[in-house]
């Protein structure tokens, strides 16, 4: 359960980092609040998940679920380049994510 937990606090993260883009620089109240929304969710659940999970472990998790999905969708949304090398950096966390769950 502890990694369910974990893994929607990742997407919640993604959630607030492109949200701060909609915010324009925090005058839209309603992308705001939804963004404030999230980043509380966002670490109101991580702290849930750090009751059975090692804080390292988790961190790492999820803040690379946070930056692996961030990444993706600043090409996806905001025609950010998709480099052969940023797709591999892209990869590489997603290896890093893996292993640090079966370890």
């Amino acid at each position: 359960m502890a990694w369910t937990i974990l893994f929607v606090a990742g997407l919640l993260e993604i959630g607030w980092a492109i949200g701060l883009k909609y915010t324009d620089g925090f005058t839209r109240p309603v992308p705001t609040l939804l963004t404030a929304a999230s980043m509380i969710a966002s670490v109101v659940l991580l702290g849930l998940a750090l009751k059975s999970l090692p804080v390292g472990t988790a961190y790492a998790v999820w803040t690379g679920i946070g930056a692996v999905g961030t990444a993706i969708l600043g090409i996806v949304l905001f025609a950010e380049p998709a480099t052969a090398m940023r797709l591999g950096a892209i990869g590489l966390i997603v290896s890093g994510i893996i292993a640090l769950k079966f370890a």
